[in-house]
C-alpha cells in the first residue's frame, strides 16, 4: 500500500515530501494547514499511506454515518459530535495516555472556510498529553508537504503560535483566497 500510495503522491499528482513524519516518536499530534478544500484530506490520507506511519484523525459525526462510516473508521477516523459540550481535549489526551503509539493529525483552523484565528485544541491536546506537535504544510503552489521538527509547546501560549503560524507562513491552500 505504501509503494501504490507514493505512486500515486508523486508520480502522478507531482507532491514532493520535504522532510517527513518523525519515527523515533511515537506520540505526537500532527497540525496541517492550510485546510481550504475537500481535496487535503485525500491528500493527507496519501500522505500518511506514503509515510507508512499511522496517523489517526478526528472528524465531524455525520461524515461517520450511512454507508461510509466504515470507511472513514477504517482509515483511522473517530467521529465527534460537536452539538455537545463535551470535554473533546481531556477525552483525546486519555487515548494518547492510554496508547503506546499514537499520533493525531488535525486542522488547526478547524474548519475549510477563512478564520482569523485558529482553535486552540491541538495546543491543549499536546500540553495535556505531555507531547510534540508535528507541523506539515498542505501547499498546493508549490505541490509539497514539509515537515517541522517536533515541538514542545510551551508556557507561552502567545510565542508558541507565533511559531505555528511563521512555519505555515505564505503557504498556499488549494483555494488561496481560502489561506
Amino acid at each position: 500500500m505504501k509503494s501504490f500510495a507514493r505512486f500515486i503522491l508523486f508520480t502522478i499528482l507531482g507532491w514532493k515530501f520535504v522532510g517527513e513524519f518523525p519515527r523515533d516518536i511515537k506520540k505526537y499530534v500532527v497540525i496541517a494547514a492550510p485546510h481550504t478544500s475537500w481535496v487535503d484530506f485525500p491528500i493527507a490520507i496519501l500522505s500518511r499511506m506514503a509515510s507508512g506511519l499511522m496517523v489517526n484523525f478526528i472528524g465531524k459525526n455525520s461524515l461517520f454515518n450511512g454507508p461510509f462510516g466504515f470507511f472513514f473508521r477504517g482509515l483511522g477516523g473517530t467521529p465527534v459530535d460537536r452539538s455537545k459540550s463535551t470535554n473533546l481535549v481531556d477525552a483525546i489526551v486519555d487515548i494518547f495516555n492510554e496508547k503506546e503509539e499514537f499520533r493525531l493529525g488535525l486542522s488547526p483552523e478547524g474548519t475549510r472556510k477563512k478564520v482569523d484565528k485558529w482553535k486552540t485544541g491541538f495546543y491543549y491536546i499536546a500540553k495535556g498529553a505531555n507531547v510534540p506537535i508535528v507541523m506539515a504544510t498542505l501547499d498546493f503552489e508549490n505541490k509539497q508537504i514539509k515537515f517541522s521538527e517536533p515541538y514542545y509547546v510551551t508556557e507561552n501560549k502567545e510565542a508558541d503560535f507565533a511559531y505555528f503560524e511563521s512555519f505555515f507562513f505564505n503557504v498556499k491552500g488549494k483555494n488561496p483566497e481560502l489561506s
